[in-house]
């Protein structure tokens, strides 16, 4: 974000420099937007119907979800111009932002809704086309000391089922351009409520069985036979320095990266630039 800071400080003027005419103090002072020109901005997180039907891995386990953790903090919505492209080297261009500070835990499951709500926001009108924000360890809950806390159930051949905990605590912080759907988000009207969320692709851990196994994604997918390996009598419960340990430093090291795309806004692209094994 430190092309975001040098963005807004390059926008003050000082003070204390020379000027060959008086200055009007009053309309060198950015104008405010009116009441009438407010709005309200929602923000969510989604981890998709993966995470709230079950799905099944590219190796060809049946997984269902009970609880899934994620605590972000630092939630941040933009009007950027130009739009912000995360594949590229460019900065964002801020015009407008809002956002909540958190940290914010949600439960990708059990939501009354599809998704979770993080907030909700007064926010003056325009297009938020780029969103930001980081995952950060817990403070409080069942999931404190992890960003993402994973609890659920895998059922391979019949009869064996292997219930599971996957705890990580990784810091991560990603940077996302325009949300991509079917429909487009974050078009703040006044007096109307927009909405835009942080998506979380939980088939890039665990692979998706639909897919061939020579798709990109199952490529890149750790898929559930490696953690399947791991577990003592139909049970797995580890944190990350465990999984490092009993991982193959390649499969760790996928982990890793996995992690790092986990963020999206839908299906659009995010830039992380945080990661912290």
């Amino acid at each position: 974000m430190v092309g975001l800071g040098s963005t807004l400080i390059a926008c003050r003027q000082n003070p204390d420099s020379p000027s060959e005419e008086p200055r009007n103090e009053i309309a060198s002072e950015p104008l405010l937007p009116t009441e009438a020109e407010m709005g309200t901005l929602e923000l969510w997180a989604n981890g998709e119907a993966f995470i709230r039907e079950g799905f099944v891995s590219k190796d060809g386990w049946a997984l269902s979800f009970n609880q899934v953790y994620v605590t972000l903090a630092d939630i941040t919505a933009y009007q950027t111009d130009p739009p912000f492209e995360p594949e590229s080297d460019g900065e964002l261009q801020v015009q407008t932002q809002v956002g909540l500070p958190g940290p914010i835990t949600v439960n990708l499951v059990s939501t009354p809704e599809e998704r979770a709500l993080l907030g909700s926001l007064t926010a003056p009108a325009g297009h938020y086309n780029a969103l930001s924000w980081r995952m950060v360890p817990a403070v409080f809950g069942p999931a404190t000391g992890y960003s993402l806390w994973i609890q659920g159930s895998a059922q391979g051949d019949p009869g064996e089922t292997i219930d599971f905990v996957l705890k990580f605590p990784q810091e991560l912080a990603f940077t996302c351009g325009e949300y991509v759907g079917e429909e487009r988000k974050g078009f703040v009207t006044p007096d109307q409520t927009a909405d835009l969320e942080a998506t979380f692709h939980f088939d890039h851990l665990f692979g998706d069985g639909e897919l061939p196994p020579e798709d990109s994604l199952n490529q890149s997918a750790l898929g559930f036979a490696p953690l399947a390996a791991l577990a003592v009598q139909g049970s797995l419960e580890m944190d990350w320095a465990s999984l490092q340990e009993k991982l193959s430093p390649a499969e760790a090291d996928s982990v890793v990266e996995i992690l790092r795309g986990l963020g999206h806004v839908g299906e659009g692209h995010c830039r992380e630039t945080a990661a912290r094994p």
